[in-house]
């Protein structure tokens, strides 16, 4: 039986093409703006019914009406009936004090019917270019990451050398960078250089002998230094994936780009400078004993403008803070920051505090800044490391693991818990480039972009029943649900679709109208040699298949090099043109194979309306 397909191969289209109508139908339902509410600070905090009524008695007092409100155990969902109202809302509860603890960000909601959503529908993410936002391009400043590691090996060094019982001159960073261990004694430096190149295999150390003084300067390694400008930057983007979670922003775009820079989108936020001060903050905190004034101490400026002098060693740094919360001090009924330590934080914190009851110590906060001065004419950006003791404290008792740090202003406990908890960043970052895309720009791109997406439909569908009549309906049949099937796909990976991608899909609709066109003209020209009408058919389609095959693999391959070394943008057209590709191949041959055999197969044919 000639241009015959068995039951199971038309079951098998029609369970595809079900599913991808399924997965594809949210995406005809627009999204409400909304302000989405959600623990800021622990992830043991609920959403109640009690804060659920308090932000509805907010909402009433500034005369703004919900279009519906959402809660669970973590999450309170207001959607609203315009982006306008949406604002209000937001301006109204960003600063309330009962949401103090709380992450207030404006969000798209998506209006899926519970029906759908039950089984995993949800619609497509909007990118940037589509749904508006920020885009920041950040600089990271290596040379200073560098300097943060050597001094790290300073404090080591000196643990190192006391715990072998080898006395040492100095050992303290070079201006010109690297790590100076200098001792009195020729044997003590070569004990000191053996033990130094077994505990830190990544250093290279270098030796310069004087009259008097024996010294080595340690460097990293070609190899380790570059490790260590990787391993900066990956810290960096996880430390900044963590910030942008706290600020609540849905579907972010933090991606690596070059060996020192690093984009950030952030699709939906209006509120700019919130994000650039919590992305580009690199605060964090040093615990110090008070010491006195002596070579083994150094002074430091108290925020109240007098000076502390504090021990050089350093009893925990911000990078072993686990989490930290913002609350309220019961005794002093003043801002206060919770801390928590890791382990190895912890333990060191209880035995510090064991040994010094009743004797002060000091929480010192660091951030780097960057100041532009102007030189002749020309900009010098300069950066600045500030260190402030913000808390002195006596120490009551032993503790370890839980503390909380006083002395502070309202918005800097909020925002010093924020950052603590996300981590510090490896190196200190500058924004370079900042772009907003306001939501109005976004929906005209959408706009645009689907009536660019029409026309090029609607001009193929004209083009194809004009050239092969019935034929050429069932190709645009074809190529319809070749669009329905990409963007089910696109919705099942939660794929972002940018103004690229949109492109991609244009694309791969005339890749779809091509297939078939391969097919028609085979077609004809076997009919012009002389062959049956379902002998032309048959043979149309398994010739045509090799040549279709070979011109979407290698397509396919370019989308594949595009998406592996392409960044933002150029990924999202190759993640739509690689699906297209794939599913043009199966309803340009199979589905539209199908209905002509469903439409002609097993028929007397005189002639073909192609």
């Amino acid at each position: 039986m000639m241009n015959h397909y068995s039951p199971w191969k038309y079951a098998i289209i029609a369970v595809v093409l079900v599913i991808s109508a399924l997965y594809a139908l949210p995406n005809l339902f627009i999204a409400d703006p909304a302000v989405q509410i959600s623990p800021g600070y622990t992830s043991d905090m609920q959403v109640t019914e009690a804060l659920e009524n308090q932000v509805t008695d907010l909402l009433q007092a500034a005369n703004i009406k919900a279009k519906r409100i959402e809660r669970n155990n973590h999450q309170l969902l207001l959607r609203f009936d315009s982006g306008d109202v949406q604002l209000q809302a937001y301006s109204a509860l960003k600063d309330a004090e009962v949401l103090r603890r709380y992450v207030v960000a404006q969000n798209l909601a998506p209006s899926t019917p519970g029906w759908l959503a039950a089984i995993g529908a949800q619609p497509m993410y909007l990118g940037l270019d589509l749904r508006g936002g920020v885009h920041f391009l950040m600089a990271i400043d290596m040379d200073t990451a560098i300097k943060q590691d050597e001094e790290r090996f300073v404090q080591e060094f000196r643990a190192l050398l006391r715990e072998n019982k080898l006395r040492y001159k100095t050992v303290r960073r070079l201006p010109q960078g690297g790590v100076e261990v200098a001792f009195t004694a020729l044997e003590a430096r070569d004990q000191a250089l053996q033990l130094v190149t077994t505990n830190y295999p990544e250093l290279l150390g270098k030796i310069f002998d004087g009259t008097d003084t024996f010294s080595m300067v340690f460097k990293y390694t070609t190899v380790a230094l570059k490790e260590a400008k990787s391993t900066a930057i990956e810290q960096n983007i996880t430390t900044l994936r963590n910030r942008v979670n706290e600020l609540g922003v849905a579907e972010p775009v933090i991606q690596r780009q070059g060996d020192e820079r690093i984009v950030v989108q952030l699709p939906g936020v209006q509120d700019t400078a919130r994000a650039k001060e919590i992305l580009g903050a690199t605060a964090t905190l040093e615990f110090r004993l008070v010491g006195e004034q002596g070579p083994n101490s150094r002074e430091y400026k108290h925020r109240e403008g007098h000076s502390v002098w504090l021990k050089r060693s350093v009893i925990v740094t911000g990078d072993q803070i686990n989490h930290a919360a913002s609350t309220i001090d019961q005794r002093t009924a003043q801002p206060a920051a919770v801390v928590r330590l890791d382990g190895k934080g912890a333990k060191k914190m209880f035995d510090t505090t064991k040994k010094n009851v009743q004797k002060p110590m000091a929480v010192v906060f660091i951030e780097h800044k960057v100041e532009n001065k102007v030189v002749d004419g020309k900009t010098i950006k300069k950066r600045k490391k500030i260190e402030e003791v913000i808390n002195v404290a006596t120490i009551q008792e032993p503790f370890g693991k839980n503390f909380q740090i006083t002395g502070l202003e309202q918005n800097e406990a909020v925002n010093l818990a924020l950052l603590l908890r996300a981590g510090a960043l490896k190196a200190p970052v500058e924004i370079i480039e900042e772009r907003t895309i306001g939501p109005s720009l976004g929906a005209e791109n959408i706009q645009q972009g689907m009536m660019s997406i029409m026309m090029g439909f609607a001009l193929v569908l004209v083009f194809m029943v004009l050239r092969y009549s019935v034929f050429g309906i069932v190709a645009n049949i074809a190529m319809l649900l070749n669009v329905v099937i990409v963007i089910a796909l696109l919705s099942m990976l939660q794929a972002t679709l940018t103004l690229p991608g949109i492109a991609g899909i244009l694309l791969t609709i005339g890749m779809a109208i091509d297939a078939n066109v391969l097919i028609y003209e085979r077609i004809r020209e076997e009919v012009r040699n002389g062959n049956s009408p379902q002998a032309s058919i048959h043979s149309g389609f398994e010739k045509a298949f090799g040549t279709i095959l070979d011109a979407n693999v290698t397509t396919l391959i370019a989308g594949m090099v595009l998406f592996s070394f392409g960044t933002g943008p150029v990924k999202g057209f190759a993640v739509t043109l690689s699906l297209g590709i794939i599913t043009s191949m199966f309803t340009a041959i199979m589905v539209s194979r199908s209905i002509i055999n469903w439409r002609y197969g097993n028929k007397k044919l005189k002639q073909l309306p192609l």
